[in-house]
C-alpha cells in the first residue's frame, strides 16, 4: 500500500479537521493532500520518477513533512538530512549516496553547492511553482516503492541507509496503534527534530491515521513546551530522555495535576530512565509512560510500560506487538533466561538490508533476523536487559552519535596521526563523547582540534573533551582496544 492514499481518504472523510498545525498556522486534512499532490506533480514535471533518491535538507516545518509524503506518492525514496549538519556533514552525505536531486530551505549554504544532483531551493518561485501544480495529475506508485533511506552507523564515517519500503513503514505503523495507541483523535506533538527517526516516524503516522501533528520544533525552554501541549490540546508526546529531565526540572502543579493533562501518552527511546525519575514523570507530567527499545533499521523491537512491575525498571521491556525476540551465542544458536548473549529481533517492519553495502548487510541481516549489535538477556518473565553493545554506538541524550564519523574528522587534521572516539558515561545524557588522539608532531593542542570539530561536525556531534595521548591501545592485529580507552574515563556526574 502506498502510504500517501491515506491522505486521499482523510480529505474525503475528515476535509476541515487539521492535519498539520504549528505555532503560527493550522492545516486542514483537505488543503494538506492538495499540497502534497501539488508537491508530487511539480517533481515528477522535474524528473522525480519511482526508485529515484531524493535528499530532503528542510527544516522542521509543514513543508517537510509534506515533501516525505509527496515523494511517497511517486514512489521515490527520501533522503532525511538533517539541516543543523555543517556544508562539509552534507556533502560527504551525498557523494556517498547520490541522490538526484536535494531540496533545501532558501538560507541553507548547502544550497550552493555543486555536485552530481540537482539542488532546488525551496524559495518563493519554488512555492508559486508547486501552487500553481495539477494536483490530480500524478497516480500513486503501486506495488511496495521503496519510501526513505533511514540513516543508521556505519564504519567510514558514512551513516549507512537501510532502505524502508511503504509496507514495512506501514507495518511500523501497526506498532504505534497497537502499543502508543494512535488513532484519528490523535495529536502528536512532534517537539524532536524531524530528521530523526522517532519524531518523523509518529507524525507521519499521526497525519496517516487522519489525527494532527503539532509541530514544535527547538530550541525552545521546557515552560514553551509545557504552554504549547496544552493550548493545542496534545494527546501524545515524544521526547528523548535529555529533554525529559529538564521537563522534570519544572516545579509540578500545587494541585498535583500532571502539568501536561491532556497528554494520554508519554514515550522515549534512548537511555534508560532512572526509578526515581519514571516515577517523577508519571506523577507529575504524564501517568502513562513508555520507553522502546529499537533502532532506524529495525523499528521498534521492546516496550516498558507504565504499569510493568518496578523490580524491572533496568529492563528495556517485552517485545511490542508483532516482534519476535531472541538471545543468541556467537553461532546464532539460542540461549536461555539469564545468559547474555547477540540481541536479534524481527518483524514486518524490520529492514533488510543497507543501501550499497552488501557487506554490512549480510552482517546485520540474516535469516530473516535483524543484528542491531548490543549484548543482553532476558529474565525468565521475558523482559529483556541490556549488557552493553557490540558496536560502539553513542547514544547521548537519546540521539545516536557515530564514533567513525568523528574519528574521521580528527584524523583529517594536519597535526593527527591517529583518532579514536568512545562513549563517556554521563549522568545528564546517558553517554557523552570522549576523543583520544595521538599527534604527528609535539605541540599539537586541544583547543585546536576543538575548533576543527566545531567546522565540520554538528554541535550535538563535538566531543565532550579531546585528550591528546602517546599512543592508541591496540590488539595484535592493529584493533584499537576501545575498552581501556573508556576506562580511563571516569563518569560525568
Amino acid at each position: 500500500m502506498n502510504l500517501a492514499k491515506a491522505l486521499d481518504t482523510n480529505a474525503l472523510r475528515r476535509p476541515d479537521l487539521p492535519a498539520v498545525i504549528t505555532n503560527a498556522i493550522s492545516i486542514s486534512h483537505a488543503d494538506f493532500r492538495d499540497m502534497v499532490c501539488r508537491r508530487a506533480t511539480y517533481l515528477s514535471s522535474r524528473g522525480i520518477s519511482r526508485d529515484d533518491i531524493v535528499g530532503v535538507n528542510l527544516k522542521d516545518n509543514p513543508e517537510h513533512l509534506a515533501m516525505l509524503f509527496a515523494l511517497a506518492r511517486i514512489g521515490a525514496a527520501a533522503l532525511p538530512m538533517d539541516w543543523r549538519w555543517t556544508v562539509e556533514e552534507k556533502s560527504r552525505l551525498t557523494t556517498f549516496f547520490e541522490p538526484r536531486l536535494v531540496l533545501s530551505d532558501v538560507d541553507d549554504p548547502f544550497a550552493d553547492i555543486s555536485g552530481r544532483w540537482e539542488s532546488v531551493i525551496t524559495d518563493d518561485a519554488w512555492l508559486s511553482a508547486t501552487d500553481n501544480a495539477d494536483p490530480d495529475s500524478t497516480d500513486l506508485a503501486d506495488g511496495d516503492p521503496p519510501l526513505l533511506l533511514a540513516l543508521s552507523s556505519g564504519t567510514t564515517g558514512i551513516p549507512k541507509g537501510p532502505l524502508i519500503t511503504h509496507n514495512q513503514f506501514l507495518s511500523r505503523f501497526m506498532i504505534y496503534f497497537s502499543t502508543l495507541g494512535f488513532t484519528e483523535r490523535t495529536r502528536y506533538l512532534c517537539a524532536t527534530p524531524l530528521y530523526f527517526g522517532g519524531s518523523r516516524g509518529y507524525s507521519m503516522c499521526s497525519v496517516f491515521a487522519g489525527g494532527t501533528a503539532l509541530l514544535f520544533p527547538p530550541p525552545y525552554e521546557m515552560e514553551e513546551l509545557v504552554e504549547f501541549a496544552n493550548q493545542r490540546g496534545a494527546t501524545k508526546m515524544f521526547l528523548v530522555p535529555t529533554l525529559l529531565r529538564r521537563i522534570l526540572e519544572i516545579p509540578p502543579n500545587d494541585d498535583g495535576k500532571p502539568l501536561m493533562p491532556g497528554l494520554d501518552m508519554l514515550f522515549s527511546t534512548g537511555a534508560i530512565l532512572h526509578s526515581e525519575e519514571r516515577a517523577a514523570l508519571m506523577r507529575d507530567i504524564c501517568p502513562q509512560y513508555l520507553n522502546f527499545y529499537g533502532s532506524t533499521d529495525g523499528g521498534g523491537a521492546t516496550a516498558l510500560f507504565w504499569d510493568d512491575p518496578s523490580e524491572v525498571d533496568g529492563s528495556v521491556g517485552r517485545p511490542v506487538f508483532g516482534a519476535e525476540l531472541d538471545i543468541v551465542d556467537d553461532d546464532d544458536a539460542s540461549l536461555s533466561s539469564g545468559q547474555i548473549g547477540h540481541i536479534r529481533y524481527r518483524h514486518p517492519g524490520t529492514a533488510t538490508g543497507f543501501h550499497n553495502d552488501a557487506e554490512a548487510s549480510r552482517a546485520a541481516f540474516r535469516n530473516g533476523w535483524y543484528y542491531p549489535g548490543d549484548l543482553g538477556w532476558r529474565d525468565n518473565a521475558g523482559y529483556l536487559f541490556l549488557a552493553g553493545r557490540a558496536k560502539d554506538l553513542i547514544i547521548r541524550g537519546g540521539v545516536n552519535i557515530y564514533p567513525a564519523e568523528i574519528e574521521h574528522v580528527l584524523s583529517q587534521h594536519e597535526s593527527v596521526l591517529d583518532a579514536a572516539v568512545v562513549a563517556w558515561p554521563s549522568q545528564e545524557f546517558g553517554e557523552e563523547i570522549g576523543a583520544f588522539v595521538v599527534a604527528r608532531e609535539s605541540g599539537i593542542k586541544p583547543d585546536d582540534l576543538m575548533a576543527w570539530c566545531r567546522q565540520n561536525l554538528s554541535r550535538y556531534k563535538l566531543p565532550r573533551e579531546i585528550f591528546v595521548i602517546d599512543e592508541l591501545p591496540k590488539s595484535g592485529v592493529g584493533k584499537v582496544l576501545k575498552s581501556e580507552l573508556a576506562d580511563m574515563l571516569e563518569p560525568i556526574d
